[in-house]
């Protein structure tokens, strides 16, 4: 019995866990532009490397951004028809959560710390949330981290009072070091192993998991308003006089 966890949000990444949260199998591929091609080969070769058949999943995580449109809804599609197919729950978790408890275990963070968790958001802004450590292994040796502010989109230049006194992580700050100050050897992009240890912990905790994704802002590609019709117009008003 395994769940297996998808992450589009930036690259491209896939990891398959037991029940009790050990990594089975894991692959990722910094590929921006073209997720569809390169998540499908990735899901199967984590199966094939465990030995894992699709119908032993027992759940599909899928990472819900915040990130950009396209390359998000990829691995939201993708986690939904699986998970639909095999008859199992999809489970949603933000990236910016994985983030921010990859952080508390790789930079040995304790309770009371705080981590402001960024993403890259184009157009000189980053996805952001502030969270507080609440337990630096909780269940499934996965870290407990608590959200303060957030998540929101913003220009890099405007967190500085969301980056005071917290440790920052993630992507978005790597962008713009002038404005975030980064914390060394920082995670930057979401672990789907995290993701994955994250939503089985939540899964048995009872906590509701959405798969809706995090987009923040309207995407840049939107359906144009619909043309009026001749007969939709107001009618032209009568001259003075005329008709008389």
């Amino acid at each position: 019995m395994a769940v297996l966890a998808l992450d589009t949000s930036a690259a491209v990444a896939v990891a398959l866990v037991g029940e009790g949260g050990e990594r089975l199998a894991v692959r990722s591929a910094d590929e921006r532009r073209r997720h569809a091609e390169t998540l499908a080969p990735l899901v199967s070769e984590v199966l094939a490397e465990a030995g894992v058949d699709r119908t032993a999943l027992t759940a599909v995580v899928a990472g819900t951004g915040p990130a950009p449109f396209t390359g998000l809804r990829v691995g939201l599609v993708t986690a939904r028809t699986l998970a639909l197919s095999l008859g199992i729950p999809a489970l949603g978790v933000s990236g910016l959560d994985a983030i921010a408890a990859q952080a508390v275990s790789d930079l040995g963070l304790t309770p009371g710390d705080e981590v402001l968790a960024t993403a890259d958001a184009r157009r000189r802004e980053v996805y952001w949330a502030r969270y507080r450590v609440v337990a630096h292994e909780g269940p499934h040796a996965t870290p407990v981290v608590e959200l303060v502010a957030g998540p929101d989109v913003g220009p890099a230049a405007g967190l500085a009072d969301q980056a005071a006194g917290a440790v920052v992580v993630g992507e978005g700050a790597a962008l713009y070091p002038e404005h975030l100050p980064l914390a060394e050897d920082a995670p930057l992009v979401p672990d789907a192993t995290v993701l994955a240890r994250l939503a089985i912990a939540r899964r048995d905790a009872g906590v509701e998991q959405p798969t809706e994704p995090l987009y923040l802002r309207r995407p840049d590609v939107q359906e144009p308003a619909a043309r009026k019709r001749a007969s939709d117009a107001p009618p032209a008003a009568t001259p003075k006089g005329a008709g008389a």
